[in-house]
């Protein structure tokens, strides 16, 4: 196959990513803004021999993508913050049980139903600590249409070579902005496959892990039998209440992802070499943020961006060496600085961070983002 060249909105390119990394179930719930994934899918899944469930609610949509997975197939479902919310205990189920899935979540103002059709960040810290208990996750964050397809494509590849839930966190001013793109030809991608078992099924212990910490995952229907439950479980995936077996099978839960930061966590920088002023963005706000530099640039300002492409696990580390580089970082976000929060963190007191927040529904304009880099110039 050859590379394809598409005018497409970001829900679409999602849509697309997850054809090509090999998915072949998505159930959901139509919820705006997210809505058009599951559209496009409704048509595509069954061109590739997939199969498209449209279930009766959000609760039910997370179970199904759950079941089909532990059954072989690669599975997605969509939502925005209604919706996500509703997933959030099977989304713990998926992590207890290690159970790879990708969570889509194209966001939209809140708290409750909110503002529909309006763009907003502010699901940032329920996406990391959304279903209760200490667990491991990956959150993605495209700031435009082809990083849509290529972070969905590494969404799905984190997912099952880490055997945990990913999370790709649109806004939807991403998820609904029409770009040229031109995709890579599908044969050209590299696909990560879990890892299965290499003993007969007599002899398969479902939560063995070698040094990897990532167990081999056998898949219901090919002659392996075992349990599964969100109940704390020893290796035989049966519930334990042997303290030993507790902490063993929790802390390899919680610090698999700790062996794989260097490779998970993704950002890019732009003009910080120099820099005496910062500005850390993500999503769409990324985008006004890059005009807003430039324009920095072009009157001698000394500006610098990291765009985070990986929100969880956090760049704390990058992040603080940046602080020590510059006076200030300015953090601009639909929400009332969830992130920047997370960057204050990091920092430490090296830089002092500068909020510049919207929950009214409208996009952060570059002048307001000059403007701050101005002030503290």
């Amino acid at each position: 196959m050859k590379a394809r060249t598409f005018m497409m909105q970001g829900n679409q390119a999602v849509a697309e990513g997850a054809i090509d990394a090999g998915c072949r179930f998505f159930a959901g719930y139509p919820i705006t803004p997210s809505s058009e994934i599951a559209e496009y899918l409704s048509g595509r899944l069954p061109e590739v021999g997939g199969r498209f469930m449209q279930m009766e609610d959000e609760i039910a949509a997370m179970g199904a993508v759950i079941g089909a997975s532990l059954g072989g197939m690669k599975s997605m479902t969509a939502t925005s913050g209604p919706g996500f919310s509703l997933k959030q205990e099977n989304i713990g189920f998926a992590s207890m049980t290690e159970v790879p899935v990708v969570i889509v979540n194209v966001m939209r103002g809140g708290p409750s139903t909110g503002l529909p059709t309006m763009p907003s960040q502010a699901d940032v810290m329920q996406a990391r600590w959304g279903t209760h208990g200490d667990h491991p996750i990956i959150v993605l964050a495209p700031g435009g249409v082809r990083e849509a397809y290529d972070l969905t494509v590494q969404a799905f590849n984190m997912s099952e070579e880490y055997r945990v839930p990913v999370i790709l966190l649109l806004d939807e001013i991403v998820g609904h902005v029409h770009e040229k793109v031109t995709l890579p030809a599908p044969d050209e991608l590299v696909i990560i496959d879990r890892k299965k078992p290499t003993v007969p099924p007599e002899e398969y212990l479902p939560y063995v892990a070698d040094e990897t910490l990532v167990p081999p995952m056998a898949n219901f229907g090919e002659g392996y039998r075992y349990h599964v439950t969100g109940l704390v479980h020893d290796e035989t995936g049966f519930p334990t209440n042997v303290t030993e077996e507790i902490e063993a099978q929790l802390m390899r839960l919680n610090t698999k992802l700790d062996r794989y930061e260097d490779e998970i966590i993704q950002f890019e920088e732009t003009l910080t070499e120099d820099a005496k002023i910062g500005v850390v963005a993500y999503g769409s706000t990324a985008r006004s943020a890059r005009s807003a530099l430039l324009r920095a640039r072009d009157e001698d300002i000394s500006a610098g961006m990291i765009r985070l492409q990986t929100i969880w696990p956090f760049p704390t580390d990058r992040i603080r060496e940046f602080a020590r580089q510059v006076s200030h970082i300015v953090v601009p976000e639909l929400n009332l600085g969830q992130i920047a929060h997370e960057v204050e963190h990091a920092a430490r007191g090296e830089a002092e961070v500068v909020r510049i927040n919207r929950i009214s529904g409208e996009p952060i304009h570059p002048d307001e983002i000059l403007a701050a880099i101005k002030e503290y110039w």
